[in-house]
């Protein structure tokens, strides 16, 4: 979903289970709700900025949040993938100084950044 997120809300849905894939254990997360909320929104941001409290969903998030960035979600399921491309784009278009902070924790090398830009 770092100041990108996928980054907030990905922690939200993105657990590593068994090295092959990630849990779905958080899918019932709101991410509209997560997303409108802005003390809901920044919580999440702190926690992954590191500035912050977090819960155990945004802990979920941080551990695994550069590996899926840099591997395009590669071990996500469909639904995930969507749920982060999501976020990402909401980051982007509504939040882009954030998706730039979290991106310099999270994906120094802009490569979900990319990805999106090239998949319009």
């Amino acid at each position: 979903m770092s100041r990108l997120s996928l980054c907030l809300a990905l922690g939200a849905f993105l657990v590593a289970v068994g090295g092959q894939q990630y849990s779905d254990k958080f899918a019932s997360v709101d991410l509209d709700k997560i997303l409108k909320d802005p003390a809901t929104y920044d919580k999440y941001l702190k926690c992954l900025k590191s500035t912050g409290d977090c819960t155990p969903e945004g802990q979920a998030l941080k551990a695994i949040l550069p590996e899926a960035l840099a591997s395009g979600c590669a071990k996500c399921s469909a639904e995930q993938k969507a749920k982060a491309r999501k976020v990402l784009l909401f980051l982007l278009e509504k939040k882009p100084d954030d998706y730039s902070a979290l991106e310099k924790i999270y994906d120094p090398s802009g490569s979900a950044r990319a990805r999106l830009q090239k998949s319009g």
